[in-house]
């Protein structure tokens, strides 16, 4: 430096002249040379983030403000990024800055000054984002009860997974899918964020399955260990995942902003497994009590309804007592209709004769002649007429043509057409909905006709006892015929000598038989 600040006296003619340039670099080597590496404790004040990636900030205590600097490739490798407010120790150099006649600090690492600072700067980050309701309890979705595919986002090397597998093997096994990140250091928060966004991601039927639960898991450590799950792109991440998030990092004692963000805190990553899935020894378990329950129910509803169909079958009445009074009702009509018929065909003889004392020959002879009379006169009549009424019906037609517009007759016609459509529609729909009830109806009555037809009857195991065609229904009857003739559900057995068959009147109605 000697060269520089000769002088052979104040403002002698021999002093040497600077340019700024030279000035400003000889500032700039001295501060280099001599503050080449230092360490600087104090308070962040002002922080920029311009859009270059550099870290502008100010270093204060009460009295001074130290100008500093972070470079992009430096601010990328930091595990704390400084806010204002926070007490940190940098560690870099000084130099100068010859554009603004100032010096500044290039700071190389940043780390909160204790304990204590990391602290203050926790809580001042949970307020703020407590503020804007990351972790309000509304926002928090329900885990589902038995997940299909589970997302773990963890390291893949440590103990964690491994505790994680097991616990899900021994209780219920699942398809877990596992996204290594860093659990500590400066990629650990990044790499955590775009984990839990990754797996929000996938689409649904992919050929990568989608998860249907998260967990974020980490073991045990200090505050500076666990200090990445309380950054807040991890808190926001996970306060934005749509698929439901466990929160498994450190230890019970262990609380990380992600705890609060998340929509359930585990203590250990083995509770986190506890909380994804149920044990299906004891869903099994609670099924076969299940199953046995209804099994038992069912039974018990079979011999309720077996015991009603048995008090409602002593109360209905016997099948020959209903059958015997429209039995009755027939043979006094069989015994009434051939005088009713005798009567009617005399009463229609009388007409006939009666009708045909009209139609003698010269009263038709003198009627067809005053027919063919009147219709010669109205021939005669009926060109003239015809040729009127065809000028009449022309006349009105060409004015009809005049006032017709073809545009309104095809406007009317596609109207009538939807209205048409919209008709057919609901007369198919009523005609279907017609059918069905009277096909429902039909059936009901054709089971009821084949319930109430002695027919069924035998199939339960009765018979029908005949002889000569007439049916026998007491003991006294049966010994004095010489043959019988029994029906089964599957035939008939004749037994005995064949019995004459007595013919049976041609209005007698064929007799249904007695069940025995």
């Amino acid at each position: 430096m000697s060269d520089l600040i000769d002088d052979t006296g104040p403002g002698g003619p021999n002093s040497p002249e600077f340019t700024v340039s030279e000035i400003s670099g000889a500032v700039k080597r001295t501060v280099e040379g001599a503050f080449s590496h230092v360490r600087v404790r104090g308070e962040v004040g002002r922080v920029s983030l311009p859009r270059s990636g550099h870290i502008y900030l100010d270093l204060k205590d009460d009295r001074n403000v130290l100008a500093s600097v972070i470079w992009k490739g430096t601010a990328q490798r930091l595990a704390t990024r400084p806010e204002e407010g926070m007490e940190v120790i940098a560690t870099g150099r000084l130099t100068t800055f010859g554009g603004q006649s100032r010096y500044q600090m290039v700071i190389e690492d940043i780390a909160p000054a204790g304990v204590g600072a990391l602290m203050a700067m926790l809580e001042k980050r949970k307020a703020a984002l407590a503020a804007e309701g990351l972790f309000a309890a509304e926002r928090k979705r329900a885990l589902p009860y038995l997940p299909r595919v589970i997302g773990v986002v963890t390291s893949p090397s440590g103990a964690v997974i491994r505790d994680i597998l097991h616990r899900l093997g021994d209780r219920f096994p699942r398809h877990v899918l596992i996204w290594p990140v860093a659990v500590q250091g400066a990629a650990c928060a990044s790499e955590v964020a775009r984990a839990i966004q990754g797996f929000n991601a996938l689409p649904e039927g992919g050929a990568i399955p989608r998860p249907d639960l998260l967990i974020v898991a980490r073991g045990g450590g200090s505050l500076e260990d666990l200090w990445g799950f309380n950054e807040e792109i991890v808190v926001r991440a996970a306060a934005s995942s749509q698929i439901p998030l466990i929160s498994a990092v450190g230890h019970e004692t262990d609380t990380t902003l992600i705890d609060y963000a998340a929509d359930r805190r585990a203590p250990t990553p083995t509770a986190a497994a506890e909380m994804a899935v149920p044990v299906r020894l004891d869903l099994i378990a609670a099924l076969d009590g299940l199953e046995a329950r209804r099994s038992a129910a069912l039974g018990r509803l079979l011999m309720q309804r077996r015991q009603r169909l048995a008090d409602l079958a002593r109360a209905l009445p016997r099948p020959e007592t209903l059958l015997n009074f429209a039995a009755q009702r027939l043979d006094r009509a069989a015994d009434r209709l051939p005088a009713a018929l005798s009567a009617r065909v005399s009463r229609e003889r009388l007409r006939l004769s009666e009708a045909g004392a009209a139609l003698r020959p010269a009263s038709l002879r003198r009627r067809l002649t005053e027919d063919r009379r009147r219709a010669d006169e109205r021939a005669a009549r009926i060109v003239p007429a015809l040729a009127r009424l065809g000028r009449l019906r022309a006349s009105e037609l060409d004015k009809t043509a005049r006032r017709v517009r073809p545009e309104l007759l095809q406007r009317r016609v596609e109207t009538g057409r939807e209205a048409l459509s919209r008709l057919e529609a609901r007369l198919r729909a009523t005609l279907g909905a017609g059918l069905d009830r009277h096909r429902a109806r039909l059936e009901a009555l054709e089971r009821m006709r084949a319930g109430l037809s002695y027919e069924e009857t035998l199939r339960r195991g009765f018979a029908v006892v005949r002889t000569g065609g007439k049916v026998i229904t007491s003991r006294a009857v049966a010994e004095q015929a010489g043959a019988l003739e029994i029906e089964f559900r599957d035939g008939r057995l004749a037994i005995g000598g064949r019995p004459p068959r007595r013919s049976r009147k041609s209005d007698e109605p064929p007799e249904q038989g007695s069940l025995l």
